[in-house]
Formats: structure tokens, sequence, C-alpha cells
């Protein structure tokens, strides 16, 4: 059977959604490779967040066709959901699949092999386009091919954005809140369970709004909550972590969750986006600053010690030096654990990219305020690094180190990165505690410390 490559930009969902189909291709009988060099078939999973993801996709796809043509090449996701069509004749690709039909990616390959081999295009070109909605194709990302010793696992549990943030595409690519039941859910987190998975990850564009237009709010608390608390009864599994939040879905009865649900795990990314009233109006961000920064003081008192991490953008439209001040304000009196900065680039599709010329900010400014502010971030969090040194952490082993791969490396309670020595064989897939001895860079660096039978 042909060989088949899929290279994946973007965020975890993305990740999933590409175990998914190819765990599809190997019940099917075809071989997963990990390069595209002896591929037959080559797929790109796509990401529109940002506009570089884009166009390394587009690069890669142009990478792969210069060094020779696979017999079936596509794009998969959010990119070939908004461009579509487009694609066909921008990439002379077989294959566009957007965001809601996954489970369809291998018929389609297996018609256009059929195709091919029977030598059906005569002088057309054969390709298929399939970027229409499906009703029900948030129930179709469920399968896993654990590996051996896999400790965690992303459960997808919803699809879709209502939101409408004036910067974002998701909405236009993932369509409307879609969300699983949850019994499918608890299901799937209990088969994880039980090939030695524990942690699992909940995942979803707002994914503490879960369920809202499905399924009743029952003795006060949200389907979210009513979610998080049948996966904490699963045996086996030991960490629970969600994402991506919204500030708006942290209503009481989810803050109070830190408090009695030991497995949720001490860390939260809360998106901010912007310190500025007037930014978030334009942003379409239903919360102020004040109600923001509240927010997190309660969070904190919900769960002493807890990490926050947050996502924020520098010169969206309109961005003046005094927003652009309020939101390092902001950052100043929450400190958080750690912030991903971005530079606000236009996305085709998105109200903000129809904003007027004179309110768009140089990228020169836009370069120094995301600099300023990275600075900030690293001074405030830092310290919190350098505290750790001679305690004791556990962290789930994962596997070898990303910038080193003769060492280990696991993730702390708090989503810390932690590089340890050690053998895989004993040592992935567990928890443990790891004596901290040193930092750099937002990684911890220490010894694992094992009882008698480690």
């Amino acid at each position: 059977m042909p060989r088949v490559y899929i290279k994946t930009y973007g965020c975890q969902m993305n990740e999933r959604d590409t175990e998914q189909v190819s765990r599809m291709f190997v019940e099917r009988g075809y071989t997963m490779t990990g390069s595209d060099a002896d591929a037959d078939v080559v797929l790109i999973n796509t990401c529109s967040v940002r506009d570089q993801a884009e166009q390394k996709a587009l690069g890669k796809m142009g990478m792969v066709r210069r060094r020779r043509i696979p017999m079936v090449t596509g794009f998969m996701g959010c990119m070939a959901q908004s461009r579509g069509p487009e694609l066909v004749e921008k990439a002379a690709v077989d294959l566009v699949v957007g965001t809601q039909k996954y489970h369809r990616v291998v018929d389609y390959v297996d018609q256009i092999i059929r195709s091919k081999e029977a030598q059906l295009m005569d002088d057309e070109r054969f390709s298929i386009v399939d970027i229409e909605e499906e009703e029900g194709s948030q129930n179709s990302i469920r399968d896993h091919e654990v590996a051996p010793q896999q400790g965690a696992a992303f459960v997808s549990i919803m699809q879709g954005c209502n939101m409408k943030c004036t910067f974002c595409i998701v909405p236009y690519t993932r369509g409307a809140e879609r969300s699983r039941p949850i019994a499918q859910i608890v299901d799937e987190v209990r088969q994880l369970a039980h090939k030695g998975v524990r942690e699992v990850t909940l995942l979803g564009q707002i994914v503490n709004l879960y369920g809202r237009h499905e399924f009743p709010a029952l003795n006060g608390k949200s389907p979210f909550v009513q979610l998080l608390e049948a996966v904490h009864e699963v045996d086996g599994i030991e960490r629970i972590r969600f994402t991506s939040p919204h500030p708006i879905g942290y209503k009481q009865d989810l803050i109070d969750a830190f408090r009695h649900l030991p497995k949720l795990c001490e860390h939260v990314h809360l998106p901010l986006q912007s310190g500025s009233d007037e930014i978030l109006k334009r942003m379409h961000r239903p919360y102020t600053a004040q109600s923001f920064e509240e927010l997190v003081a309660r969070i904190r008192e919900a769960r002493p010690g807890i990490a926050i991490t947050t996502d924020i953008i520098v010169g969206f439209p309109g961005e003046t030096e005094a927003h652009y001040q309020q939101t390092r304000d902001l950052v100043q009196r929450v400190a958080f654990d750690n912030a991903y900065i971005f530079r606000y680039s236009k996305r085709r599709g998105t109200p903000a990219a129809e904003m007027e010329e004179a309110l768009q900010v140089s990228e020169q400014e836009k370069e120094r305020r995301n600099q300023d502010l990275l600075g900030l971030v690293n001074e405030l969090a830092y310290p919190r690094y350098r505290e750790l040194i001679g305690q004791r952490v556990e962290i789930l082993c994962e596997g070898p180190s990303k910038t080193d791969k003769t060492r280990l490396m696991g993730r702390t309670r708090t989503n810390r990165i932690v590089v340890i020595e050690g053998r895989a064989e004993r040592l992935v897939g567990r928890l443990f505690e790891v004596q901290i001895e040193n930092w750099a860079n937002f990684t911890l660096f220490g010894s694992a410390v094992l009882d008698a039978e480690g």
C-alpha cells in the first residue's frame, strides 16, 4: 500500500486532527512515514491564525513538488477551509479538505489514486475539494494511536467558535460551536487510561464554553465543569488540563473546580490580548482590563501557586502608545508565568483586516512593542524559575528533549518544562519527582528522584 506523510502546522487541535487522520490511513492499510522524500501521499494540515503559518505550508508543498511529484498531494485544515479551490490552482494539489471533513480524507485519497491508476483523467487534472459543513463532524475526532509508554494525550471535546473576535479567522474556518456528548468523551478517556495514558488535555477553540448550546447546567454547574468532574473519576488518569479557554468562560463553578478537583493541573492559559478597554472593544473581546485582573486574582485565590500564562497582540489597528502602555502596566501588575506575544497581522476575511489604513501600526513599532513586552514578561517570570532550584517537583516524562535528544523532558503540573538525564525505557510515561538543579530560558534542569523500583 502507498506510504503517507502528513506535515502539521499550528495548534494542538491540528495535531489531534492529524493523529485521527493518520490512524484512519493505518486502518485502511496505508503506511505512515516520517519523511516526504519517499511518500506516495503528501498532505499538509494547515493553520490560518497567522499569515506566517500559511506561507510555511505553501512553501513546504512547493519544496515537495519541486523535488518530486507524489501520487497525491493535498491540504487539510484551516487554510484549506478558507482558500478552497484557489489552492488547487495556486499549489497544483490534488486534494483540498476543510475542517469538518477530516474523516473523509482517506476515502478521497483512495478515489484519487484509483482515478490516476485507471488513467481516467485524460488531459484533465483530477482534483477533489470539499469544504462543506457536515453535521456531527465534531464526533469523528475520537480515535487514538497510543504509542508505547505514551503518558499524555489530547482529547477533542468540541469544534468551532461563536465569539468572532475581529482579528481571528477561526470562526470562519472551524464553523460554529459544536460539542460532543460527555459520555462519549469519558469513554474515550477510559480507553486512553487503559492503554497507560496518565494525563489528558481537553481541546476546544473556546474549551470552557463546551456544551453551552447542547447540554443543560445541573446543580449550578456548567456542562464543562460536569465534564471535568466525570473525567476526574476515571481510574488511571492522574492529570487533567484544558486549552484554549476564554476569560468569559470562567464562571464561579469553574473557579471552584480548581478547589475540589485535585487532578486538575495548576496551570491556566488565559488569553488577555490587550490591556486597553478601547482596544478590547475593537477586538470584540467582551471583558475589561479590570475584570480580567479580578479574574486572575480569584483563580489564584482558589488554587495558590497556580501558573497563569497568556496571549497578547501588539499593534492591533488603532493601538496608540497610550493603549500599549495600558497593556504593559497590566502585565506588570499580573506578572504572568509566561506570555506569547504576537504582532498583529491581517487575516483575510476578518473584520480587523477591513479597518481603515490610518489605524494601522507600522511593522517597526509592532516589533518594538513586541520586544519590550517580551523583556518585561521575562523579567517578571524568571525569578519563579530561580526559586525552584533545590526543590522537588513532580513531572510526567514525555520522551526525548526537543533540543537535546540525548536527554529526556517532562512537564510539571504547572506546565513548566524539565530536562533530565535518564534511560527512556525506564522513565518515559512515568510520573516521578525531580530535584531541580538549574534553569535557563523557561526550562528547568534536574535529576530524577526514584523509588527502589525506579
